[in-house]
């Protein structure tokens, strides 16, 4: 048999794919859903590449409401680093949108492209990775989160009080779980 030759989708997954059969039992009202769901969350990709891309290339944006333009010339405004990896574990890691570490000042911006509502939870964590990453206490630095979403900026100056209990839940889960990965051994 000579298998038609589809290397144009070598790595794509399909929206409604066999490994994930739930689709089955949608009624069209979900499936749509779905499917939009799905479109967004692939435009969401698309605009923190170009995001990425144009702060790299230090490309400034007009000004204006939009809140994608604020977050790149925010970004290159403060000398950022974009999609940077914050590891402590291979169980505990994350990529930060954009973020910076001068003068005792840790910021991190992050790109939200959906609609729904978000926690700074996320950044605090990064906040924590970071601190755990490179042996800061989060008592020695100042640290900026920034959110950017719907036309809204949401600015967070978290406290020790706030990043330390994070830092204490990375760790112990982490241990936690080497012991357990090792005792299945």
């Amino acid at each position: 048999m000579n298998f038609a030759n589809h290397s144009n989708l070598n790595g794509l997954h399909a929206p409604f794919s066999p490994s994930q059969s739930s689709w089955l039992r949608y009624d069209d009202e979900k499936a749509i859903e779905v499917f939009q769901n799905k479109k967004a969350a692939e435009r969401g990709s698309k605009l923190h590449q170009w995001a990425k891309d144009t702060i790299d290339l230090g490309i400034k944006q007009p000004r204006s409401n939009k809140t994608l333009y604020a977050y790149v010339n925010d970004a290159i405004g403060f000398k950022m680093d974009t999609e940077v990896v914050l590891f402590y574990s291979p169980r505990f890691f994350g990529t930060a949108d954009a973020i910076s570490f001068r003068n005792g000042m840790l910021r991190i911006h992050d790109l939200k492209t959906g609609k729904t509502p978000v926690s700074m939870e996320q950044l605090m964590i990064y906040a924590a990775l970071f601190c755990l990453e490179y042996k800061y206490k989060p008592s020695e630095i100042e640290m900026e989160l920034r959110i950017y979403q719907s036309g809204e900026v949401l600015v967070h100056n978290p406290s020790a009080v706030e990043i330390e209990p994070i830092i204490d839940q990375i760790v112990h889960l982490d241990k936690l779980l080497e012991r357990m990965a090792k005792e299945e051994v």
